[in-house]
C-alpha cells in the first residue's frame, strides 16, 4: 500500500496516494507531489495530521481536499462543528464585506446573546424548536428580537452556501414576544413651541445645527458626515450619501441603499446652511463641526452632551434624543399635507409604508376637512351614487 504499508505510496510520476479511514468509509486522495523520498515522508506526516483530525473531530474533507469528488460526500460532517465557533469564525470572514458599525454590532450580540444561548450546541442539533425555546426567555422588545434574528440567520444562510447544513431553520420565520402596547414616546416630535423655544436658547453654529435638523429629517449620524460639497445651491438640493457612526473611524455608505438619497433644500434649511457658511466653510469640508472643540464630530453622541442637553435645559423644553428631530420633520411635513411618497423618499424610507406605520397619526392632521371633497362632489347625486336594496330594479 505504501512504503512500508502505511498508506502513502506513489500514484504517479508526479503524484502521491494516501489511504486512509474516515466515517466508516476507506478514502483514497492523491497530493501532486513527485514521488521521492523526502516527499513520500510528507505525505506520510500528511496522513497522520489527517488521522489526527479526524480522531479530534476538526477533520474538513473539502477544505483538505477541496478538488475531490469525495468532498461533497462528507461536507455536512461539519455540521458537527460548535456553534459559537462557527460564528466568530464567520464573523471574522465577513469583516471584510460588513460596515464597521455592522461588524461591531453582530460581534456584540454573538458575544452577549448568540453564544450564551446556543454556544454550547453543534450546527447539527439547532432546529426551530431549539431557537424558539432560547428566544422565548429573552425578554426584550421584538425589534431588537428582529436584530438578533437577523444575524443568526445570516450566519446560518452562509453555514448553508457552504454546506455545512442542509437548511436554515431561521429561513422563513421570526420568534416575537407578546408586547404591550408601546408608549407615545417611542416617536414624540418637537411641537413649534418647543422647536422656538430651542432655537432660542441657541446661538451661533448650535442654532443652525438644530435648525438644519429640524428641517431635513436627517438622521443624527447623516448630518455629522455631511460635507460642503454634498450641497447644490442651485438645484436646491442635499445629496445623502455617507453616515459616521460610532463604530466606525471614517464616515461610510448610508444605513440603506435607500438611504443614499437627495433631500430638498427647504427655506429653514437653507437659512441654516447660510448661516453656517459663515462659520466652518472655510474650515475644511465638514458642514457641521464640533462646537466646542471645532473638529468634526466623532459621532452623533457627542450632539447630545453638546449641543441638546443645554438647549433643553435652558429651554426648559422635555428631555429628547436628537434623533426626535427627524421624527419632527415628518410630523412636519405630514401635518402640512405633503405626499406620503414624497416625504419618504426625503427620509430615505424604500416606500411609504414605514411612513404610514410610524407616522400614521399626524396623517388625517393633514386635512381637517378630509372627506368634504368627496360629499361635496357626490351628495348632489346620491341617487346615482347609492342604490336601496329594495329597489324593484336590482
Amino acid at each position: 500500500m505504501g512504503r512500508d504499508g502505511g498508506g502513502v505510496r506513489p500514484a504517479s510520476s508526479s503524484s502521491i496516494e494516501i489511504t486512509f479511514q474516515y466515517q466508516g468509509v476507506r478514502c483514497r486522495e492523491r497530493v501532486q507531489l513527485k514521488p521521492t523520498a523526502a516527499n513520500l515522508k510528507k505525505a506520510e506526516q500528511h496522513k497522520s495530521a489527517i488521522e489526527y483530525a479526524i480522531s479530534n473531530g476538526t477533520f474538513d474533507y473539502a477544505a483538505t481536499f477541496p478538488r475531490s469528488k469525495r468532498a461533497a460526500q462528507f461536507a455536512r460532517a461539519s455540521s458537527n462543528q460548535n456553534i459559537g465557533v462557527y460564528l466568530d469564525e464567520w464573523l471574522e470572514r465577513k469583516t471584510k464585506t460588513f460596515k464597521s458599525s455592522t461588524t461591531a454590532l453582530y460581534r456584540s450580540i454573538i458575544r452577549s446573546i448568540l453564544k450564551p444561548m446556543f454556544g454550547d450546541l453543534s450546527l447539527g442539533e439547532l432546529n426551530k424548536k431549539v431557537i424558539k425555546d432560547q428566544l422565548s426567555d429573552y425578554q426584550v422588545s421584538n425589534s431588537r428580537l428582529t436584530t438578533v434574528q437577523t444575524c443568526f440567520r445570516s450566519a446560518l444562510n452562509d453555514a448553508v452556501e457552504d454546506e455545512i447544513i442542509e437548511s436554515n431553520p431561521l429561513s422563513g420565520w421570526a420568534y416575537k414576544n407578546r408586547e404591550e402596547i408601546k408608549e407615545e414616546d417611542d416617536v414624540d416630535p418637537f411641537t413649534r413651541e418647543e422647536q422656538e423655544a430651542l432655537l432660542r436658547a441657541a446661538r451661533g453654529e448650535t442654532w443652525a445645527q438644530l435648525q438644519f435638523a429640524f428641517w431635513t429629517g436627517l438622521r443624527p449620524s447623516e448630518l455629522i458626515a455631511l460635507e460642503w460639497g454634498d450641497i447644490d445651491w442651485i438645484a436646491g438640493e442635499i445629496r445623502i450619501v455617507r453616515a459616521k457612526t460610532r463604530a466606525a473611524k471614517v464616515p461610510e455608505s448610508t444605513k440603506t441603499a435607500s438611504s443614499r438619497r437627495t433631500v430638498k433644500l427647504l427655506g429653514p434649511a437653507r437659512e441654516a446652511l447660510l448661516k453656517q457658511k459663515e462659520l466652518t466653510f472655510l474650515a475644511g469640508k465638514h458642514v457641521f463641526l464640533n462646537t466646542i472643540t471645532g473638529e468634526p464630530w466623532r459621532h452623533a453622541g457627542y450632539i447630545y452632551r453638546v449641543i441638546w442637553v443645554p438647549a433643553m435645559k435652558k429651554a426648559g423644553v422635555r428631555w429628547r434624543r436628537p434623533y426626535q428631530s427627524r421624527h419632527t420633520y415628518a410630523s412636519m411635513m405630514l401635518s402640512a399635507g405633503e405626499n406620503p411618497m414624497w416625504v419618504a423618499q426625503q427620509m430615505g424610507h424604500k416606500d411609504w409604508t414605514m411612513i404610514a406605520k410610524v407616522y400614521g397619526r399626524w396623517m388625517p392632521s393633514a386635512d381637517v376637512g378630509a372627506g368634504g371633497r368627496a360629499e361635496a362632489l357626490f351628495a348632489s347625486n346620491a341617487s346615482v351614487m347609492t342604490t336601496s336594496p329594495l329597489d324593484p330594479a336590482l
